[in-house]
């Protein structure tokens, strides 16, 4: 049978806390240490093996701006580059949903103003 780990209690508790915790550790023992886990390495990058800055691109026919949602190429949706809903654009969402529960005239005109800018 393993052998037991000693009851340890961490100091400076609250009155009264310190022998709780010897109580419980008594009523359930505390089992044996664990056997040391194995240790995950981290890939290690090898100085030299990635590609320096100034060297020439490996898509010479993709334009800078591919996955911008600007320029030519394909946007970043194209691209398949996850993207959050910006704040303006959940902002004038929540607005449209409000206008047509209460459709004022200052409400849509917000809309139109700034609803297809986003």
């Amino acid at each position: 049978m393993a052998e037991q780990l000693p009851i340890s209690t961490a100091s400076n508790q609250q009155y009264g806390m310190r022998l709780a915790q010897q109580k419980s550790q008594q009523a359930v023992p505390m089992g044996e240490s664990p056997v040391s886990a194995p240790q995950q390495t981290k890939p290690t990058i090898r100085p030299g093996s990635l590609t320096p800055l100034t060297a020439p691109t490996a898509r010479p026919n993709e334009p800078i701006t591919a996955g911008a949602n600007f320029g030519p190429g394909p946007t970043a949706m194209g691209a398949g580059i996850p993207m959050m809903p910006s704040q303006g654009a959940m902002a004038v969402d929540e607005l449209r949903q409000i206008a047509q529960i209460f459709p004022t005239d200052d409400l849509l005109d917000l809309l139109d103003t700034y609803g297809n800018e986003l």
